[in-house]
């Protein structure tokens, strides 16, 4: 069953023909004090629909127990690769690991071991069951899967991701197939590396959609914040909002709202810049003026 959006917001009332669908998902919840309050404050003043667990991360106990008493919020599961903390010990993944039980923070190096290592593939498979078991054993309904850093669009990592997902009954699975064009609007930065980036990307996420449609998963057209990560502000989510079409999109953001003893990290400004266009009355208000339904996986 469905759990249904909460009627109190109003932006989510919209006629039962509006053809745009649109998830905005809060990513990295649990990863920090500051991001689960970031997303929780998304979901209950603006326009936030969803978010995604990480499994071992620092602040993952709060961020369950906030889930749990905000009904509507929709809670998937990002699976950590890279630039995380694992779940399983050193002593289960040496190859995936080090002594502190932290990955690789480079994601080509990651990807080469994960690619040409049959044991770290082993170790692999076995380290993302436990990254599903762990938020199963928190009774929370898991919405979709989606990757930190999008590593799931490795072809390693992805076949042990449809796999599970298989297995654990789950339907969703987030394709990162932005617009790197539509990007430019928002900033013009480091064109030619952007540009190579959406090529690899391009031919990634056709191979991914093409397994999922014949495995019969759901997900959206596009996944609008990959090549704007810490930079999805007002302006940028207005022109994006404006330009949809119909069919069913996402929108993926990094919130966090700064305690007051809080660090002024760069990366914890950005999200509360992020969290700031999340919160803004004209981009509610543009939602609602373009017909934009606001859903979230579950509703695909």
């Amino acid at each position: 069953m469905i759990t249904p959006l909460p009627s109190s917001a109003r932006y989510y009332r919209y006629p039962p023909d509006s053809s745009i669908r649109l998830i905005v998902n809060g990513d990295d919840f649990g990863s920090s004090p500051e991001a689960n309050a970031g997303i929780l404050k998304a979901f209950r003043e603006g326009i936030l629909t969803s978010c995604s667990l990480m499994a071992a991360g620092e602040a993952f106990p709060g961020a369950v127990k906030a889930a749990g008493a905000h009904e509507g919020l929709a809670v998937g599961l990002p699976l950590v690769t890279v630039m995380g903390r694992a779940v399983l010990p050193h002593s289960h993944i040496p190859r995936l690991v080090d002594a502190n039980g932290t990955f690789r923070s480079d994601p080509t190096a990651a990807g080469f071991v994960y690619y040409f290592s049959a044991k770290a593939r082993r170790q692999l498979a076995d380290e993302l069951e436990a990254q599903f078991e762990l938020f199963l054993s928190t009774g929370l309904r898991l919405s979709h899967i989606d990757s930190h850093l999008h590593m799931h669009v490795h072809p390693v990592i992805f076949k042990i991701t449809v796999e599970l997902a298989e297995r654990y009954g789950v339907r969703c699975i987030r394709v990162p197939r932005d617009d790197w064009r539509l990007s430019l609007l928002g900033d013009r930065r480091d064109l030619p590396a952007r540009a190579a980036q959406a090529a690899v990307f391009r031919l990634l996420t056709a191979s991914m959609s093409k397994t999922l449609q014949r495995r019969g998963f759901r997900f959206p057209l596009r996944v609008y914040g990959h090549f704007m990560t810490g930079r999805m502000g007002e302006a940028y989510v207005l022109a994006l909002l404006r330009s949809l079409r119909p069919g069913s999109f996402e929108m993926y953001f990094h919130p966090a709202a700064a305690g007051s003893a809080g660090t002024r990290s760069p990366a914890l400004m950005a999200g509360v810049r992020e969290l700031r266009t999340l919160l803004s009355p004209r981009v509610a208000a543009v939602a609602r003026e373009q017909g934009i339904r606001l859903i979230t996986y579950e509703n695909l």
